[in-house]
């Protein structure tokens, strides 16, 4: 048995992080969010694809020198965390703009449109 992931799985982490960037590239704040979401879970499975991962755990027993190695399950672990905490703030702030503009989408900045404007010209010339 080789240690290489299934290609399954590979592409299971390919789609979650297309989905999860294009999700963030939205002007909703809700889809940006669930974006977000999908970055984390992709980076978790990612994490549990690397050498060894998907073992038999070291209390089980099981044939000499075939371990789970703990660090990515450890790091999987803090990832979920940290997943967890990034996402209830960003979804207290889009509901804190939700009851301020009564939508998510991400208003124009006129400012950068104006500077895009002004340098403009000097990128002719």
């Amino acid at each position: 048995m080789s240690d290489a992931p299934s290609l399954l799985l590979v592409l299971a982490v390919g789609v979650l992080y297309s989905c999860g960037f294009y999700l963030m590239l939205q002007r909703s704040l809700m889809r940006a969010v669930f974006g977000i979401l999908l970055l984390g879970h992709a980076a978790n499975v990612s994490l549990m694809l690397t050498d060894r991962a998907i073992t038999l755990p070291p209390l089980l027993g099981g044939p000499e020198g075939v371990l789970s190695d703990p660090l990515p399950q450890a790091m999987a672990l803090t990832a979920i965390v940290i997943t967890f905490g990034v996402t209830t703030f960003l979804l207290a702030l889009a509901y804190r703009v939700w009851l301020g503009d009564g939508n998510d989408e991400v208003p124009d900045d006129l400012e950068d449109r104006r500077i895009g404007r002004l340098q403009e010209p000097e990128d002719s010339a």
